[in-house]
C-alpha cells in the first residue's frame, strides 16, 4: 500500500513540480462524490442527450488542459478536478458516462449542467420551463447515487467504513434556481426561489447522511453581480447601482443572502446530526477578491470582461455564445477570470480550489490534502 501511493504521489510531482510530499502515508478522503451544476458538471450534461446549449462540446472549451471539449463548462479544469488531485484522487467519472467494469471506487461525480436544487416542477408552474437547461435537478442526481450504491458498498458496516472516509460535495447547486428567474427578468421571482432551494440543499445533504455520508461540503453562491451575463443583461446607467469594482449590488445582495440562509440552515443541520462534519464552502468570498484586486491574483486582463464570446461591452452577448460561430476567445485565458460569460476559467477555478482546501474559505476546513495545488 505505501509503495502504491509513493507511485501515485512521484507522478503527480512529475506532472506538476509544485505539489509537495504528502505529509502522511493515509490520505484523508479515497473517494469523492460531487453533485451539482455546470461548476462541476465533467460530462453529465452532454452524456444526457440534452440538446439546448450543445456548444460546451465545441472548442474551444477544454482547450488549456485537456486540448479538446469535455463538457465542462471552461477552458479547462473546475475546482472539482482539482480538489481530487489535492487529494491524490483521479478525476471523478459523469456518472452518465460510467462503463460496466468501471472502477467506481475513488468517486463519481453526478452534477449536471444548467441543474437546479428544486425539482424542474417548480419552474415549469411559474411558467420558466424555456429557460432549463436539463431536468436533472439535484433529487434526481440523489437518486442516481442511491442506484449506485450497491455497488460501491453491500452491508451497513462496509458502507460505514467507505463512506467515512469520503468527501461529498453537495453543489454548487441553487446558483440556476436564481439564474433562470433572472434570465426571464423576473426579479420577484428569484427573490422567492431563494428560501425553497436553500431548503431543497439542506434535504439532499440530510439524505446524503442518512445514506452514510460523513463528511459533506455545501457551498454557497457567487456573487453573480460581479457576473458578465448579469452585468450585460442589467446593465445600469445609474453609478449608484454598481460597487467600487464594477459589479451590480442588488444581484451580489441576492446572492449574500442566499449563502447567510444556507449558512444559517447548515448550522440547524450541523446541530441535528453530530455525527457529521458538515463544512461551508464560500464560494462569495474565494471569488470576490479577484473582483477586487484581479491583478493581485494574475488577472491582468481584468475580471468582468469573458475571455470567450460574441461582441459586446464585456465580450458577451446571449445570441452568440462561446463555442458557436462568430464568437471568438481569447489568447491567454489564464489572465482573465470570466470564461465564457457566466462560468470561470480553469485559472480562477483553481485559485478558489486552493482557498477552499488550503484555507480559508471552507468552514469548518477540509482535511489537510496530501498533494499541493
Amino acid at each position: 500500500m505505501k509503495i502504491y501511493i509513493l507511485l501515485v504521489i512521484a507522478s503527480f510531482t512529475f506532472c506538476f513540480p509544485e505539489k509537495v510530499a504528502p505529509n502522511s502515508t493515509s490520505p484523508p478522503y479515497n473517494a469523492i462524490f460531487n453533485f451539482g451544476d455546470s461548476i462541476s458538471d465533467t460530462g453529465n450534461f452532454l452524456k444526457s442527450g440534452a440538446i439546448t446549449h450543445p456548444f460546451i462540446g465545441n472548442p474551444p472549451y477544454g482547450q488549456t488542459y485537456f486540448k479538446h471539449a469535455t463538457g465542462r463548462c471552461s477552458d479547462g479544469r473546475l475546482m472539482i478536478d482539482f480538489i481530487a488531485e489535492a487529494y491524490g484522487l483521479p478525476f471523478l467519472p459523469p456518472k452518465l458516462a460510467l462503463t460496466k467494469d468501471q472502477n467506481i471506487h475513488t468517486g463519481v461525480n453526478f452534477a449536471v449542467a444548467g441543474a437546479t436544487a428544486l425539482d424542474s416542477k417548480f419552474f415549469v408552474e411559474a411558467g420558466l420551463d424555456k429557460f432549463l437547461w436539463t431536468k436533472d435537478s439535484l433529487n434526481i442526481q440523489l437518486d442516481w447515487f442511491k442506484k449506485l450504491k450497491p455497488s460501491l458498498c453491500t452491508t451497513k458496516q462496509d458502507c460505514d467504513s467507505y463512506f467515512g472516509r469520503s468527501l461529498f460535495l453537495v453543489g454548487e447547486i441553487g446558483g440556476n434556481d436564481i439564474n433562470y428567474p433572472a434570465f426571464a427578468g423576473n426579479i420577484t421571482q428569484l427573490q422567492a426561489t431563494i428560501r425553497p432551494a436553500v431548503e431543497a440543499v439542506i434535504k439532499a445533504t440530510n439524505d446524503l447522511i442518512a445514506e452514510g455520508a460523513r463528511e459533506l461540503l455545501v457551498p454557497g453562491n457567487f456573487p453573480i453581480g460581479c457576473s458578465t451575463f448579469f452585468l450585460t443583461s442589467y446593465k445600469s446607467g445609474n453609478k449608484e447601482d454598481y460597487d467600487e469594482s464594477g459589479c451590480l449590488k442588488a444581484f451580489n445582495g441576492f446572492a449574500a443572502n442566499y449563502n447567510k440562509q444556507l449558512n444559517q440552515a447548515l448550522e440547524t443541520l450541523r446541530q441535528k446530526n453530530p455525527q457529521a462534519r458538515i463544512m461551508y464552502a464560500d464560494y462569495y468570498g474565494a471569488a470576490s477578491r479577484f473582483f477586487h484586486a484581479p491583478a493581485l491574483y494574475g488577472f491582468t486582463d481584468g475580471a468582468l470582461k469573458a475571455c470567450c464570446g460574441g461582441v459586446g461591452p464585456y465580450n458577451f452577448n446571449s445570441s452568440t455564445w462561446c463555442g458557436q460561430s462568430g464568437s471568438n476567445a481569447c489568447p491567454n485565458a489564464s489572465t482573465y477570470v470570466n470564461w465564457d460569460g457566466i462560468h470561470l476559467t480553469e485559472a480562477a477555478y483553481r485559485s478558489i480550489a486552493q482557498g477552499l482546501v488550503n484555507g480559508p474559505f471552507s468552514s469548518p476546513p477540509l482535511k489537510t490534502p496530501p498533494i499541493k495545488i
